[in-house]
């Protein structure tokens, strides 16, 4: 068993999640996701552990880049936290949250480490939990909203794109058995949501494909 046996275009990499590993929860204009709030209820956490610091991804992401380039990874997947590009789920740009992704996948390709992209990774606006999360249809509009502002953005830079993680265990566990984010439960919030999920799933990758050119 080796690395040869996967063949040359193998990508050998580590993968993160911004909700888990950035932190810097409230700085450079970055609106609240789901697991900010949930995280502060009692007993959902064990320890009462919060994603507020997290492993500081976002002050140490060159050093941490660096480390996965010394135990010999050539990709690097991580997501973009939809709270710190458009705070609000939908509307204004936050400009500091596009200038650090940037810098990230800048810093990958700077060190020779081809990045991966997953668009939503468990983290949704605060504020469109508000108005129903992934409960509400409109979310698969604001979904490919949010989908395009990314794939015009980087698109130029990052060819391969993961559009959702995971997408029957957030909506089982944060819309039915309330054991995640943001805590709800029934079928009648899992129903639609992961309904919804599957529909802007496929948005996702409708706008990945049309503003990017090469997308994998």
């Amino acid at each position: 068993f080796n690395s040869k046996a996967f063949g040359d275009d193998f990508h050998w990499g580590v993968a993160i999640a911004a909700q888990q590993n950035e932190g810097a929860w409230n700085v450079d204009g970055r609106g609240q996701s789901i697991w900010d709030v949930f995280a502060r209820r009692r007993g959902k956490i064990k320890g009462s552990a919060k994603p507020s610091d997290a492993c500081g991804f976002y002050y140490r992401y060159k050093d941490d880049l660096l480390l996965a380039k010394a135990l010999g990874f050539k990709a690097f997947r991580f997501s973009f936290s939809w709270s710190r590009i458009l705070p609000d789920g939908t509307g204004k740009v936050n400009k500091q949250g596009i200038a650090f992704y940037h810098k990230l996948i800048e810093e990958c390709l700077k060190l020779g480490m081809v990045p991966f992209v997953t668009l939503y990774h468990w983290d949704l606006p605060q504020a469109l939990e508000k108005e129903g999360g992934w409960a509400n249809h409109n979310i698969v509009k604001w979904f490919a909203a949010y989908a395009k502002i990314c794939a015009e953005e980087y698109g130029s830079t990052v060819k391969n794109w993961l559009i959702m993680n995971e997408p029957a265990g957030f909506t089982s566990l944060g819309y039915m058995l309330g054991k995640h984010a943001p805590g709800k439960t029934g079928l009648n919030n899992f129903l639609p949501a992961i309904h919804h999920a599957v529909m802007a799933t496929a948005e996702g990758g409708r706008m990945v494909r049309q503003h990017v050119h090469n997308a994998h």
